[in-house]
């Protein structure tokens, strides 16, 4: 069984004057504004590609781990996850360098050592991870909180 997610923009004029307006299908959130100079430069109020993918990447990842802890019998009792993607320019173009996340976890019945063990496993087996493979470097900060 696949499932399919899709957002639509409508962008007007040229990408350093212009801007558009991201809409989720699924309605989950209002119509949005994102423009270039959200992306490179100060959010103003507006989102960038960069911070929906790491939103996209911190959901994903807490759901990872959330599923690893369940499976060894220590489901989280709160799960607290950040991400931050850095957006760099690459020689003549831009890229997404890096993604950090970052989770404090409040898990009974676990240490450290096992906490950051399942982490690590849910930082490279959620889709967004996969996704993210071999073209973004994925660095990890987990600990018990």
């Amino acid at each position: 069984m696949s499932t399919k997610r899709r957002a639509e923009v409508s962008w007007e004029k040229d990408l350093a004057h212009g801007s558009g307006r991201v809409k989720l299908d699924s309605g989950a959130l209002p119509e949005f504004p994102v423009t270039w100079a959200s992306r490179a430069e100060a959010p103003a109020g507006k989102t960038s590609p960069e911070e929906l993918l790491a939103a996209a990447h911190a959901s994903c990842f807490s759901m990872a781990l959330s599923a690893g802890l369940g499976r060894i019998g220590k489901p989280p009792e709160h799960l607290t996850v950040s991400a931050t993607a850095t957006f760099d320019k690459v020689g003549d173009g831009w890229k997404v360098t890096t993604m950090e996340l970052d989770v404090v976890g409040k898990v009974p019945g676990i240490d450290e050592a096992a906490f950051r063990e399942a982490a690590q496993k849910a930082s490279t087996g959620c889709p967004i991870s996969v996704a993210l493979h071999n073209n973004v470097e994925v660095r990890l900060n987990a600990r018990l909180g």
